[in-house]
C-alpha cells in the first residue's frame, strides 16, 4: 500500500477508499495504453510515472498495452519505439497486450448487443449521421435505420466483417439515447469498415472498433482494477460504464474510470499530430530530433531517465490542466547532470592564446578534478602547452570595469593552470584579433601550494591545449518555439512560432580525455553547459548535443521583456504631459523600439488585452503594441482588436485617437476596417473640440479615400 507518511495525491485517495471499502490489494492492477500511431512524448512520461509508480507503490502488476484499433496510422516501428522508451525510463510490465488480442472476443461481444438489440448497423453518410446527431444545445434525432430488425442488422455486421462492404458503407452504433446531453451517448459507433492491413493482424479483418468500445473491454479482459485517462475523457466516462454494463459478469472485477489532468509543457507540443507535422515538413529532423518533446527526442538531447521520472514526481498530480514551464524540466536535469556529469574542458568560439614566456615544445600534464559533487569521481589529466584556446568572448581588449575575464594588463586564472596576464594582440587586415600574447606566473600553479597559485584575480577561464585537442561536432540546441504556449492561439498556427535559432551547429575542440567518449555519455563543459554524444559521432567525428546551460537563459530573457513592458507603461504617461512633439517621437520611438525586441507573442497579447481599458495611457500603449510589434493586429484575438479600436475611437485624447486612426487606415483587411466607418465618419462630421489638426488631417484622408 502507499506510504501513510507522505501526502497521498487524489489518485492515490481513490485506490485508498477503494481498499478501504473491501477491494483486495491482489486485485489492484493497473496499466498504461498508448495508441502506436507516433512516438511517446513528455505528457506520457508522467502518465508512465504515475501508473508503473502506483503499481510500484502497491506492489501490484501493470500492463502494457497498446490500443491497436486503427491500421491506418499504426506501425510496429511505433510499438518498438514505444516499448524501448518505457524500458529505458526504468519500468518493467507484467503483460504485453494489444487490443487486436481481443478482437474476436470484441465482435463477439458486438453480435450479443445487436441480438440484446443493444446495437443496429447504420447505413447513413458520415453528413447525415451529423446532421441527425444533433448539436449540444438541440437533441438529435432517431437514425432511420435504427429500427432495423436483429436479424437484418446480423446479418449485416457479419457480412461488414467478410469484407462484402465499401469503407463507409455502413457502421455498428449503439442503441443508447438520442436526446442524451452528452453527445457520446447519442448512439456511438462500435465498429466502422476498413479495408487496412494491420500491423499484427494483417487481412484477417475487415472491420475496427472504435477506441471507446475496445478500451474499457479490454480493461475488462485484464482485471484492470482502475483505468486512469486524462481529463478530455471525462465525458467518456459515462460511455465507458454502459458498455461495461452490457457484458459484466458479477463474478468479476470491474475497471473504474478515473481522470486527471494533463500537465502540459511550455514552449513545445505534445499533440501526436502537431508533432508528426513537425517531421513530415521537416522543421526537425525526424522523431528523436533533440528539440522533439518526445522521449525519445530528449533522451538523444541527454536527458536521463531519472531527471524525467524526478519531473513527474515534481509537476503531480492534478484535477485541472495547466502549464508546466519547461523551465521545471531544465531544473531537473540540471539537478541530475551536476551529480553525475564529469567536468571537462571544451572550447566552443575559439581565438589562439600564446603563453609568449612558456618554453617553446614544452608541455605538461596537469590534474583536473572530474567531478567536485562525486567525492567517487577522482581526478584525470590534462595537457597543458605554449598555444591555447579559449573562449572569444572571454577576452577584451579594452574592457568595462565589470569585466572579470582576460583584457590587456589584468591578471586571469586559467583552470587547473596558471595565472595569466594579457599583453597583446595579433589583427588580421579586417582588424579581427587572430592571437592574443600573455605571460604567465611560473609559480601560480594551481593547487601548488605556493603563495603565487593562492593569489587572487578576477577571473578563471576554461581551455584547450591546441597541439592536444579534439575537433567536435556541436550541436547547440534551444527551444523549439518561441512562445510558451504556440498552439494555444485561435488566430495563429502553432507553426509561426518555431524558433528560426532552435539549432546552431558550430566547431569546436574539446581535450583528449573524450576521444574514447561513447553514445548518450554526458559530460558538463566547465562554464558552458551540459552535453552529451549524439549517436551520430564516430572515432574519427565526434558530435555532441547541448543538453541545457549550466543557467536558465530564458529566465533572464522573460524578465527582460517583462521589465521592457513595465517601463515602457511608465515611459507612455510622460507623453500626456510634454509640450513639444520631438519630445512626444523620441518617446514613441524609445517606447516602439522596446515592443520591437520583444519576442513572446504570448507577453504581448497579455499586455494589450490587460490594457483595453478607459484610460487613455493604457489604450495608446497598447495602439503602440500593434504598431511597432513584429505581429500583425490579425494574429490577434479578433473580439480583443475590436474592443480596442471601438474604445481608442471614442478615447478623450487626440493622441490616442489620432494613433487609433493611423492604425485603422493601415489595416491591410479592409473588411475589419470597414466596420468602424461609421465612427470614422462621425469623429469626421463632429471632430471632437480638442482634435488636433494631425487628427482632423488624417480623418479628411481616411474619408475621402
Amino acid at each position: 500500500m502507499a506510504s501513510e507518511e507522505k501526502s497521498l495525491n487524489f489518485i492515490e485517495q481513490i485506490i485508498e477508499e477503494d481498499v478501504k471499502s473491501g477491494l483486495s490489494n491482489t486485485k489492484l492492477r493497473f496499466r498504461f495504453p498508448p495508441e502506436p500511431n507516433g512516438y511517446l512524448h513528455i505528457g506520457h512520461a508522467s502518465s508512465i510515472a504515475l501508473n508503473f509508480g502506483l503499481g510500484i507503490d502497491y506492489q501490484s502488476p501493470v500492463n502494457l498495452r497498446f490500443d491497436d484499433t486503427n491500421p491506418e496510422k499504426e506501425e510496429q516501428e511505433f510499438v518498438d519505439a514505444i516499448k524501448k522508451d518505457v524500458e529505458w525510463l526504468g519500468y518493467t510490465w507484467a503483460e504485453e497486450c494489444y487490443a487486436s488480442d481481443y478482437f474476436q472476443q470484441l465482435y463477439d461481444w458486438a453480435v450479443l448487443l445487436i441480438k440484446k438489440d443493444k446495437a443496429y448497423v447504420d447505413s447513413q453518410s458520415s453528413e447525415e449521421m451529423a446532421i441527425q446527431k444533433g448539436t449540444p444545445t438541440t437533441p438529435g434525432t432517431d437514425s432511420p435505420y435504427r429500427n432495423r430488425s436483429v436479424e437484418e442488422n446480423l446479418d449485416l455486421f457479419e457480412r461488414m466483417k467478410n469484407g462484402e462492404f465499401e469503407a463507409g458503407t455502413h457502421i455498428l452504433r449503439a442503441k443508447i439515447d438520442m436526446k442524451s446531453t452528452n453527445m457520446l451517448m447519442r448512439d456511438p459507433i462500435m465498429y466502422r469498415i476498413l479495408h487496412k492491413h494491420h500491423h499484427r493482424t494483417g487481412d484477417a479483418w475487415k472491420i475496427y472498433p472504435m477506441y471507446d468500445w475496445a478500451h474499457g473491454q479490454s480493461d475488462y479482459l485484464e482485471q484492470i482494477s482502475h483505468s486512469f485517462c486524462t481529463l478530455e475523457f471525462l465525458p467518456h466516462r459515462e460511455l465507458y460504464d454502459w458498455f461495461l454494463d452490457q457484458i459484466f459478469d458479477d463474478n468479476k472485477l470491474r475497471p473504474k474510470q478515473r481522470e486527471f489532468a494533463r500537465r502540459n509543457l511550455s514552449h513545445t507540443v505534445v499533440s501526436k499530430r502537431k508533432l508528426q507535422q513537425l517531421v513530415k515538413e521537416k522543421h526537425v529532423n525526424g522523431w528523436d530530433d533533440p528539440r522533439m518533446s518526445t522521449i525519445s527526442g530528449l533522451r538523444r538531447r541527454g536527458y536521463t531517465a531519472a531527471s524525467l521520472r524526478n519531473f513527474a514526481n515534481t509537476i503531480g498530480i492534478a484535477k485541472r490542466d495547466n502549464l508546466i514551464n519547461v523551465s521545471v524540466l531544465e531544473f531537473c536535469i540540471r539537478e541530475d547532470l551536476n551529480k553525475i556529469a564529469p567536468r571537462v574542458m571544451a572550447v566552443l568560439d575559439p581565438v589562439k592564446l600564446v603563453i609568449t614566456n612558456y618554453p617553446e615544445g614544452k608541455e605538461e600534464w596537469l590534474e583536473a578534478e572530474n567531478n567536485q559533487e562525486d567525492e567517487n569521481a577522482g581526478f584525470r589529466k590534462v595537457p597543458f602547452s605554449r598555444e591555447l584556446y579559449i573562449e572569444r568572448e572571454d577576452f577584451l581588449e579594452e574592457a568595462p570595469a565589470k569585466f572579470f575575464r582576460l583584457t590587456l594588463g589584468k591578471e586571469v586564472r586559467l583552470k587547473n593552470a596558471y595565472i595569466i596576464k594579457g599583453e597583446s594582440v595579433i589583427k588580421d587586415e579586417n582588424g579581427n584579433i587572430t592571437e592574443i600574447h600573455v605571460t604567465y606566473d611560473t609559480d601560480s600553479l594551481s593547487g601548488s601550494g605556493t603563495e603565487a597559485s593562492q593569489r587572487k584575480v578576477s577571473g578563471t577561464l576554461h581551455w584547450v591545449s591546441i597541439q592536444h585537442a579534439l575537433e567536435a561536432e556541436v550541436r547547440l540546441y534551444d527551444r523549439l518555439f518561441t512562445d510558451e504556449a504556440p498552439d494555444s492561439y485561435k488566430e495563429k498556427n502553432f507553426l509561426d512560432f518555431v524558433n528560426p535559432n532552435s539549432l546552431e551547429i558550430v566547431t569546436g575542440f574539446v581535450e583528449p580525455s573524450l576521444a574514447t567518449a561513447q553514445n548518450e555519455d554526458k559530460f558538463q563543459f566547465q562554464r558552458l553547459g551540459y552535453f552529451t554524444v549524439d549517436k551520430d559521432s564516430t572515432a574519427s567525428k565526434l558530435v555532441f548535443n547541448k543538453t541545457v546551460g549550466l543557467k536558465d537563459a530564458w529566465e533572464e530573457k522573460g524578465k527582460k521583456e517583462e521589465n521592457s513592458i513595465n517601463n515602457s507603461l511608465k515611459d507612455i504617461n510622460k507623453y500626456f504631459k510634454i509640450e513639444t512633439k520631438p519630445e512626444r517621437i523620441a518617446i514613441e520611438s524609445a517606447i516602439g523600439e522596446n515592443i520591437k525586441n520583444i519576442s513572446t507573442f504570448s507577453l504581448l497579447q497579455n499586455a494589450l488585452k490587460k490594457n483595453i481599458n478607459n484610460n487613455k495611457a493604457s489604450l495608446l500603449f497598447s495602439q503602440f503594441i500593434l504598431k511597432y510589434s513584429n505581429w500583425k493586429s490579425t494574429d490577434f484575438e479578433e473580439e480583443d482588436i475590436k474592443k480596442l479600436y471601438s474604445m481608442s475611437l471614442k478615447s478623450e485624447s487626440t493622441y490616442v485617437r489620432s494613433k487609433t486612426l493611423l492604425n485603422l487606415r493601415d489595416l491591410e483587411s479592409e473588411s475589419f476596417k470597414n466596420q468602424f466607418d461609421d465612427e470614422v465618419l462621425k469623429l469626421y462630421s463632429n471632430p471632437p473640440k480638442n482634435a488636433s489638426e494631425r487628427e482632423i488631417e488624417i480623418l479628411s484622408e481616411m474619408v475621402k479615400k
